[in-house]
């Protein structure tokens, strides 16, 4: 049976199966020397698009842009437009703001760990929209991929700044999706839980107790992207389960609460 968020896509188009529409196509991806980013970016090169490799690792960029055929664009995620732009001809037609610090701790973390979050949780996507936004609009077309977690819909234990900053990232494609969809802009808010990366070994025990146990592969978040750029849909849930629990947390948000405390409890009573 499926949960409010699927659709039976029996008779639509089989994600796995070539994209003509991306056929020439400029994309970037953010924090793509490994992870969810490198499976984005192999995905899109595969449908044979012309793919910029952005991380702040200039090794593992260029190697990810090498295995593909792609163009390395290593740096900061909040400053690479210009020169992803110059790589695609000056065209960048699918930005994907991938790139993502999860920054755990309470409300006590260190401003740099609250600064570090925001800037590049939130504020690469926000200068990334500002400085693509009047070309898309002028054109009347582009696309909008925002790495959000499950994080930004429902919340993670003992990570305050990443639970945050993940709910500012939702809310930003959010925005952007209900300003600009009839002016042509098409933007996607992945939120899986567990994925089987660098991020979920460095959540440690919390992520241990909350995301290993259901925990997928990269490759299955960037399938569940392309399902929901084929079905034109603004929230791709790779792990279909977070929707009953996004519903929950809106119709009884005591209940919910009260069951993530338990959570919190347990995550506390196994760390000591």
């Amino acid at each position: 049976m499926s949960t409010p968020h699927e659709k039976d896509t029996t008779h639509e188009q089989d994600a796995s199966q070539p994209m003509d529409a991306l056929q020439g196509k400029g994309v970037v991806v953010t924090g793509a020397g490994g992870g969810i980013g490198a499976a984005l970016a192999r995905r899109f090169a595969a449908e044979g698009a012309r793919v910029v490799v952005n991380d702040l690792d200039v090794d593992r960029a260029k190697a990810v842009a090498d295995e593909i055929g792609a163009v390395a664009v290593p740096g900061d995620a909040s400053a690479i437009v210009t020169e992803a732009l110059a790589a695609l001809d000056g065209t960048v037609d699918v930005y994907c703001a991938n790139a993502g610090v999860a920054s755990g701790g309470t409300e006590a973390a260190e401003e740099e760990v609250w600064d570090t979050a925001w800037n590049v949780n939130v504020m690469a996507h926000v200068r990334a929209a500002r400085a693509l936004l009047p070309g898309w609009l002028e054109r009347g077309e582009g696309r909008f991929v925002s790495t959000v977690s499950a994080a930004g819909l429902l919340t993670m234990v003992g990570a305050a700044p990443y639970s945050v900053t993940k709910h500012g990232a939702f809310a930003f494609a959010e925005w952007l999706s209900l300003t600009y969809r009839h002016r042509g802009v098409k933007v996607h808010a992945i939120c899986p839980q567990g994925v089987r990366t660098d991020m979920l070994t460095a959540a440690g025990s919390a992520g241990e107790l909350v995301l290993a146990p259901t925990a997928i592969e990269p490759e299955d978040v960037a399938d569940a992207l392309f399902h929901g750029i084929a079905e034109d849909r603004f929230l791709i849930l790779p792990h279909p389960e977070v929707g009953p629990y996004y519903q929950a947390r809106a119709a009884e948000p005591e209940r919910w609460l009260g069951g993530m405390n338990r959570i919190q409890r347990k995550w506390e009573e196994s760390s000591r």
